[in-house]
């Protein structure tokens, strides 16, 4: 049989993982990206550089031999660092479980680490400055642009688009909605975000705790920080576009700098480039796509943030996208050369979960904002560590979610909400949350819920 010609709009996270694991199964394919090649240009200001890389991003690198490589260059968290605005910061683990914590990546190391991975293949061809215009759903033809040159059309016969949120071959799937039933929606949260930067100390030294993912939760708007390697912190503030504490009101760098020394003091004396990084990074929009199909006749196909772009509150972004691969892969070991049922098979088992994570992610956002700061939901927690501490095999639901990797996010999804409901109307109704016996949480568990703690 002759072999396919693939082709991958879009050498992200998502496509060059994938483009390395299909040249790992012997697949040619041709990988065009729009933007310069990142390892040899700077990122631009204002797009994150870092992310939470957890158990199911790890699964994927797994899968290409690269996890321990990989693991050489990130930085633990063990846990969110709460700085209230007045009292004490209080540091509450993830998990349990020693074992269980998330790692700070940085996202063009990490991109730049799975191009040159990618490049390592002879059946891999990478062209950048490069963009895909148009996808021809009838024919397989691509037509491509590269900079500074005139439009070329390719044919071939499998077309995946990994490009993003605004994706070109999605676009062409809308096009085509009346025909293929194509769904779209997109929703935005009314809460944009601005990077920011704490700057390494003397020596690369970190200024703040290392290992922990910083929030600072307050009324509406609330700011975090995650830790890089060089003993810098990229600091995120979300806040809403309008209103009290918002973007459009803080329009001078006297408001600017009275909002931060008012709302974050203890951050007053280490963000020094504070008014040049609010004027550099752009005040950016947060939101969520859901859509369906994801492929049309077994020859097309989106992955990644081109089929299900979601809110960062979850840190599951990069992981569901390169979990994305991991899926894939999977569909190709159980139906070999029938790429028809390859697609299909993917659109249908793993949408579920890229609709689980979605809301999930929004949820957290809440959670993070404000819950972080409730009495009620921190003695929630405070039950719920000490049940993975006393008996490992009990995960929470942010556990279920972050460290069960082989658990789809929607079941995660749904046995985690369940137990939270029993477990915030027992930390409601006490006082002390140390003084509740685990075995009467476990008790109070298998009453409500039977099928999972039976």
């Amino acid at each position: 049989m002759p072999q396919k010609k693939i082709c991958i709009i879009g050498a992200g996270l998502c496509g060059s993982l994938l483009a390395t694991r299909l040249a790992q199964r012997g697949l040619n394919v041709d990988v065009y990206e729009k933007r310069p090649d990142l390892r040899r240009v700077e990122i631009d200001a204002g797009r994150s550089i870092n992310l939470a890389l957890s158990d199911r991003g790890f699964k994927a690198l797994r899968m290409i031999g690269a996890e321990e490589e990989v693991r050489k260059h990130v930085i633990p968290m063990y846990g969110r660092m709460i700085h209230p605005l007045e009292g004490e910061n209080s540091l509450y683990r993830y998990s349990g479980r020693e074992r269980d914590f998330i790692n700070s990546v940085s996202r063009p190391g990490l991109n730049a680490f799975l191009l040159n991975k990618a490049d390592d293949y002879e059946d891999v061809d990478l062209y950048f400055n490069t963009a895909c215009t148009q996808v021809n759903l009838d024919t397989g033809e691509v037509e491509l642009r590269k900079r500074g040159e005139g439009r070329v059309t390719k044919k071939y016969d499998i077309v995946i688009g990994t490009d993003g949120a605004g994706s070109v071959v999605r676009q062409a799937f809308s096009r085509a909605s009346n025909r293929i039933r194509f769904n779209f929606s997109q929703k935005f949260l009314d809460t944009g975000y601005k990077e920011l930067t704490i700057p390494p100390g003397t020596h690369a030294s970190f200024l703040i705790e290392k290992n922990a993912l910083h929030i600072w939760p307050r009324d509406g708007f609330m700011k975090i920080a995650l830790p890089n390697l060089d003993g810098s912190f990229t600091v995120t503030l979300f806040a809403p576009f309008d209103g009290e504490n918002s973007f459009s009101s803080l329009d001078s760098d006297e408001k600017v700098r009275s909002f931060f020394d008012r709302q974050f003091p203890d951050t007053k004396d280490i963000m020094p480039d504070l008014i040049r990084d609010w004027h550099e990074n752009p005040s950016s929009s947060l939101g969520t796509i859901k859509c369906w199909p994801w492929q049309y006749e077994g020859r097309f196909l989106i992955m990644g943030d081109a089929a299900h772009a979601i809110v960062p509150f979850y840190g599951q972004g990069m992981n569901c996208a390169l979990e994305d691969c991991y899926v894939f892969d999977q569909m190709i070991e159980e139906f070999g050369d029938d790429w028809n049922s390859i697609l299909k098979a993917y659109d249908d088992r793993r949408k579920p979960s890229a609709d689980a994570i979605a809301d999930l992610a929004e949820d957290n956002f809440y959670e993070m904002r404000d819950a972080t700061a409730d009495p009620v939901f921190n003695r929630k927690r405070r039950i719920e560590l000490r049940l993975e501490q006393e008996d490992p095999s009990y995960y929470s639901k942010y556990s279920l979610v972050t460290f069960k990797e082989d658990l789809p996010y929607e079941k995660a999804m749904k046995q985690g909400r369940a137990q939270n409901e029993v477990l915030m109307e027992l930390a409601r109704n006490v006082e002390n949350p140390d003084a509740l016996s685990t075995e009467v949480v476990k008790q109070k568990l298998r009453e409500a819920l039977p099928e999972y703690f039976g």
